[in-house]
């Protein structure tokens, strides 16, 4: 039998163990129950993790290696953990909202416009069934929505949570899938817009799949050349085996390209604005700030553990992707007149700068890429929880001219959004620039001066992205029939309140977070 250390693993059992009880709420608990049931659960569960978390993390921090050796819990792997923690707790104050939109954003269960003893004949998720408006007065206090989302977010968080400690790559592909698939389902459940939410999830689930396609077919190519699946052997191989390189450079290549799509990289970001704008809010949110975490956190363990040894070979090919990176991002955000698919195009710029550190080889470009994780994270989920509060009567107001003179309607909120954007653009005081600051100190210190010029050119040019909407917002004047802003619920209030905290916390006293990203890196 396989040792298992259970105090290194008990947030995975917590997570996991709350997503089935989850299942369960839904199978068994009264309809009127399951919202407060489901938040509760998971809130607690959340906050249970991390207590367990902190509780055995001297005691792993050295290193673990758990479950038949298909964990290996180290340093990094534990602030990967901790920034899912605190990124999904404020993730599920965002889903569970139910003040800015009646109801909640998610659509009400199938048969609450039934008579008692009669069917609706058609079920309200389907577009078209049934206005907003009817299911607001149907569903009272969010009575029939779809309480299902809690146990589907903690199943992907629980991915997430395997996908950044896998040992062997059997295993990172199962969390891959386990991770994917609950937000496939996420996507595709917006009370409006119901046509473009379910769009979106069709296109995040068909691309998904490609690039699980590629990610399998990459790691049988891996295990043609080494003969095993676990890293550390994958590693061996790579330092001394005189097997053909064809094998080892066309799995790492499809082995990265699937794990670059996930980080929403360029030129693999296709989904990511369509899925940023079709998603609902909340779950865009969850999507920005944790997948790009997990994502990257695999990313950095599969580059620093497996192919450390053969860097001198992909080096070049994955400096040319941040660069591809950058300027798509920016570029083609340029163009847009569509918040939420302005951020989805930043996010790749973001990525193009992410990738700049994930590059870096040395434990300082491992300890400023975690730190650009978390601030990053923080952040957007911001971001994302202001975005809802803007509407029209026909919901979120996208349209970046719906945001005209938005500071004359709700000072507070322009400021806040404000104070959140030049964050994403780098200015000092805020944890976007001590973000960049330290990747790219730490790529010039390892002698990549042309990529960090040409990552400061991108990073200057993404800050029109964001002044322009900045410049709408205080310099214009508001439409007659502009938006309204809707006065944010406990729930939103504390995750954007957590939000533009640590951003600024980052931003002024970022010691605490880069002492604990500079503990150590990934364990095998």
């Amino acid at each position: 039998m396989p040792q298992i250390d259970y105090g290194a693993v008990a947030p995975l059992l917590i997570v996991f163990g709350a997503a089935c009880l989850g299942v369960l709420v839904e199978a068994f608990a009264p309809a009127h129950r399951r919202w407060s049931v489901q938040v509760g659960l998971t809130l607690l569960a959340v906050l249970l993790a991390g207590v367990f978390l902190g509780m055995h993390a001297q005691e792993i921090n050295t290193g673990a290696t758990t479950l038949a050796g298909t964990l290996a819990i180290g340093p990094a792997a534990l602030f990967l953990w901790g920034t899912l923690l605190a990124l999904s707790f404020g993730a599920v104050l965002l889903l569970a909202d139910r003040s800015v939109e009646p109801g909640g954003a998610f659509v009400a269960e199938s048969n609450i416009l039934a008579r008692p003893g009669e069917s609706t004949g058609t079920p309200v998720d389907a577009p078209g069934a049934a206005s907003a408006a009817v299911m607001q007065r149907s569903a009272p206090g969010g009575v029939g929505m779809r309480t299902e989302v809690f146990p589907l977010a903690l199943f992907s968080l629980g991915g997430m949570m395997v996908f950044c400690a896998a040992n062997d790559l059997l295993t990172m592909f199962v969390a891959l899938e386990v991770l994917s698939l609950p937000l496939y389902l996420l996507c595709g459940l917006a009370k409006r817009r119901r046509l473009l939410s379910q769009e979106a999830a069709v296109k995040y689930f068909l691309l998904g799949a490609f690039a699980s396609a590629f990610f399998l077919y990459g790691l049988a190519l891996l295990y043609g050349y080494s003969g095993s699946v676990r890293l550390p052997e994958i590693a061996a191989a790579t330092a001394g085996s005189l097997r053909s390189d064809t094998l080892l450079f066309a799995g790492l290549g499809l082995v990265v390209m699937g794990l670059l799509f996930k980080g929403s990289v360029a030129p693999f970001h296709l989904w990511t604005p369509d899925v940023y704008h079709g998603a609902p809010t909340a779950v865009t949110g969850f999507m920005a700030a944790c997948t790009k975490v997990a994502a990257f956190g695999a990313l950095l363990r599969l580059l620093h553990v497996a192919f450390q040894a053969s860097s001198w070979e992909w080096h070049w090919v994955l400096w040319t992707v941040a660069v591809v990176s950058m300027v798509v991002g920016v570029v083609l955000g340029l163009t847009q007149q569509d918040v939420k698919r302005m951020i989805a195009y930043s996010s790749i710029a973001h990525a193009g700068f992410l990738m700049v550190g994930s590059i870096t080889l040395t434990d300082r470009g491992l300890m400023a890429t975690l730190f650009y994780l978390l601030a990053y994270g923080f952040t957007t989920l911001a971001v994302f929880g202001l975005l809802g509060l803007v509407r029209t009567s026909e919901g979120e107001a996208t349209r970046m001219s719906d945001w005209a003179g938005l500071a004359r309607r709700s000072p507070l909120v322009a400021g806040v959004f404000t104070f959140l954007l030049l964050a994403l653009a780098g200015i000092p005081a805020t944890s976007g620039f001590m973000g960049k600051f330290v990747v790219f100190s730490a790529a010039f210190s390892a002698g990549m001066g042309p990529l960090v010029v040409i990552a400061l050119l991108a990073s200057a040019l993404a800050a029109y992205l964001y002044i322009r909407l900045v410049v709408l917002m205080f310099f214009h004047e508001p439409a007659p029939e502009g938006p309204t802003v809707s006065v944010p619920g406990p729930f939103t209030t504390a995750a954007v309140t957590l939000g533009v905290v640590v951003t600024l916390l980052l931003g002024v006293v970022p010691m605490l977070a880069l002492d604990w990203a500079s503990v150590g890196g990934f364990v095998s």
